[in-house]
């Protein structure tokens, strides 16, 4: 698989979205309310703006440009709300899969929760880190509605665009409630194929895409045809990158790679090293997998499972399978160029990728 250049203006648009949200959240200190800490604020303005990929505003906006929207302002404010949404879902995420690092920073609820335990403050940190950060989610959430309805785009757009953006809105919830009860079911191949779907893929690539497209008054059969190409591009993007949470080098990906087996996240390649491994191996998954106090000795042996099982390869295959997929799916869909090249671009950095 080879890795397409990117179009030219890749880096300006992440710059675009980023000054868009700067100036979004810059309009939001002075009505921050009198007499609250603003340390909740603070901490999202640095949460937002460091790091991250763009890659929802950058499938939004050319989702609109590839239904024959023209460039300009506010598709680019548009598309950086989406970036607010994915905030919100990634502290959310967080809280959910016990995470304490993101980016390469700590996450945000153990940012509070570190924060009340240099302060010597009463009560337990572990649970005023969580909290806050709820909160924290809560508001990214919020930001997120307000910045998408003020882009500047006429009602009807807006209107169009934000019907597929309440779906996705939906979709994520339902998704994360399903990891939730995934991790306690079958852990079979398909429950965890299912649940990347709705958890990330969609709102990755595919919601984004037809977010863009409806705001362009896209017809339906465009908005239609974009799942054809989102839809495996998600799940192999999401994929790779359960590939890289447990095989990952930290310093790229700003994550532990222990985190998603101390967790015991249910993922796809998990689920394809139980089914191949002997009893010997499967006594050991049940054992280390999920396991809060798993050290490295104990990952290193979670992670010659995984490759002996044959589980790495088949997750491999089925990248390669779905990202061959969503290049098909998107030589047929009828787009307005440069939209295509970009998004052709798009889907390479979104597969390989180190982080």
């Amino acid at each position: 698989m080879t890795l397409a250049a990117a179009p030219a203006d890749a880096s300006g648009l992440r710059e675009r979205f980023d000054a868009e949200l700067v100036a979004f959240l810059d309009r939001q200190g002075p009505d921050w309310p009198d007499g609250a800490p603003r340390g909740v604020f603070a901490a999202l303005h640095r949460f937002v703006l460091t790091g991250g990929k763009r890659l929802r505003p950058l499938f939004c906006y050319w989702g609109w440009r590839g239904a024959g929207g023209a460039d300009g302002r506010p598709i680019v404010v548009a598309a950086a709300a989406l970036e607010l949404f994915h905030a919100f879902a990634l502290i959310h995420d967080d809280i959910l899969d016990g995470s304490d690092r993101r980016r390469g920073e700590p996450s945000v609820h153990r940012l509070f929760a570190d924060r009340h335990a240099r302060s010597a403050w009463r009560g337990d940190p572990e649970a005023y880190g969580r909290n806050t950060a709820l909160l924290c989610g809560d508001l990214c959430a919020a930001w997120s509605d307000q910045m998408f309805h003020e882009c500047g785009l006429s009602t009807a757009q807006v209107c169009r665009g934000y019907a597929v953006f309440a779906r996705m809105r939906t979709e994520v919830i339902a998704g994360e409630y399903l990891d939730l009860v995934s991790g306690v079911g079958d852990g079979s191949v398909a429950s965890a194929l299912t649940v990347i779907r709705m958890k990330a893929a969609r709102y990755t690539v595919t919601r984004p895409l037809q977010i863009g497209a409806a705001l362009a008054g896209a017809e339906p059969e465009l908005v239609s045809a974009l799942a054809d190409f989102g839809d495996p591009l998600g799940d192999a993007f999401q994929l790779r990158d359960d590939v890289l949470g447990v095989f990952g080098d930290p310093v790229v990906t700003g994550k532990s790679t222990l985190d998603d087996l101390r967790e015991g996240k249910p993922t796809v390649m998990m689920a394809l090293a139980r089914a191949g491994a002997d009893r010997a191996q499967g006594a050991l998954l049940r054992e280390l997998h999920g396991n809060p106090a798993l050290d490295v000795a104990g990952a290193a042996e979670l992670r010659a499972i995984i490759e002996s099982t044959g589980a790495r390869d088949e997750i491999e295959r089925l990248i390669r399978v779905r990202a061959d997929a969503a290049r098909a799916a998107l030589d047929r869909v009828p787009l307005v160029e440069p939209a295509r090249a970009a998004l052709a671009a798009l889907a390479d950095q979104a597969v390989d990728r180190r982080r």
